[in-house]
């Protein structure tokens, strides 16, 4: 039953991957006696480079009843197994951050664990050969894990790159199939209650006005309600993510059709390619104190597989987040709430984060102080946690042959990544702390990608015997045979979720 308090209407400012996103989502959990409304322009372009994702955007779809192979037809979509690091730690030097584990732990100690040991005897594979993500990744196979968990096809997990607009476009089509309201136009002022401060609508540059009781800022960037009504502050991690631009450029399909995301460090920044069905997805994320505009776009179209579709899209930004993620009765989501750069395929991820954070802890219209308190309590400590796995790619780097790479060598840093750098460069362990989004795999990934090789093993495998390299041999060699079994990434596509 509604009780008297209940929000009877929800305003959501702007449109794009954020905006349709937090659209869907409600229109899915609020069944009745709740309004949405989606208000956002066309004249107002959105950054719509976000196209790849982390495996949980898997159980947002899921949740909302989307049918996997026909949201991959409609998005122009491909399959993403993990990322591949290329130049970070040194030069001409790769690694795979993969979705999913090394092995199976054995006994009480993690296969890593055993590979630190046998590197000791010199009688080691490559760590990214004990990882069935990268097994299929590396011979361009995917198909979807299986459920029995001792077969080793159930030790990976994988995510999607997709067409941002497109999604959007799915979702807003989706959203208005349920109910959601869209109004076109632009925000010429918002309304405050003179007491309170609590928005209570917007008006129109036609004089159209729109009032509700809970306003979700989805405007990007600029944050129009969130930091232009509610002034709630910036925090500015360019100290420790100095990158603050990014230009984007699609180019024609061509090359590898990679089952994974290439992250490539260049002299002043990195570029990403994510390949589609349609078309290959590039950008160059930048640091302007160390490199031109004019001279970071040329630096991206040298290093394009196919011609380029577009000019390039530049973008401009500050790495940190809001003081506040829900300040009154405005909830900020996607950029408006603070920027990470894409390095880790994190920006669609922190819009469901949001939206997730929001159901949980839906209010009524009191607006308890107790439940914004502990709905910024969690984004700030997700977002935070986060920044810190990014980071650990700057700081882990033996690169000195550039400005940026020995200002990130040299660089402080949280006492929160040092903590985690420490322990594992002394005994190899992983240590996890609450909301941290990447798992054990995720920093071993990184960890040892970029050099940070413990020099002794954990002390506890000093009393499970010796002579883990021919076990460890065994495991990459099953690894390789199921994957070789596997469909290439292209034949999947074909067969189940080929776009029109």
């Amino acid at each position: 039953m509604q009780g008297n308090k209940a929000i009877r209407s929800v305003v959501i400012v702007g449109g794009g991957t954020a905006g349709w996103m937090t659209a869907a989502a409600l229109a899915n959990a609020l069944k009745a006696h709740c309004t949405v409304t989606l208000i956002e322009s066309d004249a107002i372009g959105t950054i719509g480079v976000g196209e790849a994702t982390i495996p949980p955007i898997r159980t947002f779809n899921e949740t909302l009843g989307i049918d996997e192979n026909d949201f991959l037809k409609a998005t122009q979509g491909s399959f993403k197994l993990g990322i591949r690091f290329e130049n970070w730690g040194k030069l001409d030097h790769a690694y795979f951050h993969p979705f999913g584990t090394y092995g199976r732990n054995v006994d009480m100690v993690p296969v890593h664990q055993y590979w630190l040991d046998a590197q000791v005897a010199g009688d080691a594979p490559a760590l990214d050969d004990l990882c069935m993500a990268w097994a299929a990744a590396s011979r361009g196979r995917f198909a979807r894990p299986v459920p029995e968990q001792r077969n080793v096809l159930s030790t990976y997990d994988y995510a999607y790159h997709f067409d941002a607009g497109l999604y959007a476009k799915f979702l807003r089509a989706y959203s208005e199939a349920r109910g959601v309201a869209r109004i076109e136009g632009k925000i010429a002022s918002v309304q405050q209650h003179g007491e309170s401060g609590f928005v209570t609508g917007v008006t129109l540059e036609d004089g159209r006005a729109f009032a509700g009781d809970l306003f979700v800022d989805c405007s990007g960037f600029r944050g129009l309600l969130i930091e232009g009504a509610l002034q709630t502050g910036y925090q500015d991690w360019t100290h420790w993510l100095p990158c603050d631009r990014a230009a984007a450029m699609p180019c024609e399909k061509a090359g590898e059709f990679t089952p994974y995301t290439r992250s490539t460090a260049r002299e002043a920044g990195w570029q990403w390619r994510i390949p589609l069905q349609h078309r290959t997805g590039n950008g160059h994320v930048y640091c302007s104190s160390f490199i031109s505009d004019e001279a970071a776009v040329d630096v991206l179209r040298a290093n394009l597989d196919g011609k380029p579709l577009a000019d390039p899209n530049m973008l401009r930004f500050t790495t940190g987040r809001r003081n506040l993620f829900w300040n009154r009765n405005v909830i900020a989501v996607g950029l408006s709430g603070g920027f990470m750069e894409p390095l880790e395929s994190t920006s669609i991820h922190l819009i469901q984060a949001g939206i997730a954070k929001l159901l949980a802890l839906f209010p009524d219209r009191d607006f308890d102080p107790m439940v914004t308190e502990e709905y910024n309590r969690i984004a700030i400590s997700e977002f935070e946690r986060i920044r810190d796995f990014i980071i650990l790619h700057y700081k882990l780097t033996s690169r000195d042959d550039s400005e940026l790479w020995r200002y990130c060598a040299a660089m402080e840093v949280p006492d929160s990544v040092t903590w985690k750098i420490e322990h594992f460069r002394r005994y190899g362990r992983l240590l996890a702390r609450e909301a941290d989004l990447f798992g054990p795999a995720s920093w071993l990934a990184v960890h040892v990608g970029q050099g940070n090789v413990p020099l002794s093993p954990e002390p506890l495998l000093h009393h499970r015997g010796e002579g883990q390299g021919p076990w460890l041999r065994k495991l990459e060699g099953a690894l390789a045979r199921a994957a070789e079994g596997l469909p290439t990434h292209q034949q999947w596509i074909d067969r189940y979720c080929k776009a029109g």
